[in-house]
């Protein structure tokens, strides 16, 4: 049973503002499918006479890294420093994702292009802040087993370098199960903690893994449950550690927050800490990034779950793919910290006059 939800304080706060202070010296390993989000941005007067769809004027275009670029972009902008592994097309895609992560200071290097898929690229209309519809270019279908092995070796010259692996599955063809298991295996014998945004129904293909961040949905349908029983949760968060080779899970809820399980340790429930919630796009890149720049400073994973509860919080209160910045997360921190402090004040006075 989660019967210890998570209480901040100013102490915690403090604690998350020193961790967060070392962030500029992690490298971060980020493997995964890499995607190029493109936002049409426009308005509606009327509706179409050819069908019964709402015509969005045109009136300007953004790009954004998305999938496991989103997650380096995010490492990034917490002043981490990714080292990014995926795959892009040679194509008009492949050749505008690395300009927009150049643009927010992420290397593009260690991409690798090929001539045989798309790069994969998300098309979001927006009209009035609100999401009309979402066309996307992909080739989902494994790729080759020459790439694979291509991508493979040069994630294991990487990992020498890098204080954590990340693996962010988006289930576009690039994680077979050889090649997950070959990074997993190097990086706990060199010490690496690995962290897994994970797609599928398979979650043996992460066995070794440190933890694993999967929403209430995928943790449901990995363990074969109903999602919407409330205990779905508790239940999927136990068997995953009871059946996986793996450390931790963290369980994400959406508005809900997220549930922390760990081996010899009751589950800590964190609540959500958004205000307002404008759009979710990319939140669980925001999630992973935090945590692993938090891991990689040293912070317990209750530490690393809390500043990533509280990232993801932030990232959600604006619209589209967001790359959350250290001074936001510093200043929300501080702000907090203030709070928590005065009320502490006002209890102990309470205390006093009573």
């Amino acid at each position: 049973m989660i019967n210890n939800p998570d209480e901040q304080d100013a102490a915690s706060c403090r604690e998350m503002l020193e961790v967060i202070e070392h962030f500029q010296r992690i490298a971060i390993l980020v493997v995964g499918d890499v995607m190029l989000d493109r936002y049409w941005w426009g308005s509606v007067t009327r509706i179409s006479p050819e069908a019964p769809v709402p015509v969005v004027r045109h009136e300007r275009s953004t790009l954004a890294a998305g999938g496991a670029a989103n997650v380096a972009a995010n490492i990034a902008g917490l002043s981490g420093r990714p080292l990014l592994v995926g795959l892009i097309g040679d194509d008009e895609g492949g050749r505008e994702l690395p300009l927009t992560l150049n643009a927010i200071g992420v290397e593009t290097g260690h991409l690798i292009s090929t001539s045989e898929r798309p790069t994969t690229v998300k098309t979001r209309v927006v009209a009035h802040g609100q999401h009309v519809v979402r066309v996307d270019n992909e080739d989902t279908s494994p790729i080759s087993q020459e790439q694979a092995q291509q991508v493979t070796e040069h994630v294991l010259s990487l990992l020498p370098e890098s204080n954590v692996l990340v693996i962010s599955d988006y289930a576009k063809g690039l994680l077979d199960s050889a090649l997950l298991q070959s990074v997993i295996a190097e990086a706990r014998r060199l010490g690496i903690p690995v962290l897994i945004d994970p797609k599928g129904m398979d979650y043996k293909r992460y066995a070794g893994a440190t933890l694993i961040t999967p929403n209430r949905l995928e943790a449901a349908q990995a363990c074969g449950i109903d999602a919407t029983d409330q205990r779905a949760v508790e239940t999927s968060g136990h068997r995953l550690l009871d059946e996986l080779e793996i450390q931790s899970c963290l369980i994400t809820q959406g508005e809900e927050g997220m549930t922390l399980f760990r081996r010899d340790h009751a589950p800590v429930h964190l609540p959500a800490m958004a205000r307002d919630v404008y759009d979710v796009t990319g939140a669980g890149d925001t999630v992973i990034a935090a945590l692993s720049l938090s891991v990689g400073a040293g912070a317990d994973l209750l530490t690393a779950a809390r500043l990533a509860n509280l990232s993801a919080g932030l990232a959600v209160e604006q619209v589209g793919t967001t790359v959350l910045g250290l001074e936001l997360l510093r200043e929300h921190l501080e702000s907090l910290a203030s709070t928590f402090r005065l009320e502490e004040q006002a209890s102990k006075q309470a205390e006093h006059l009573g």
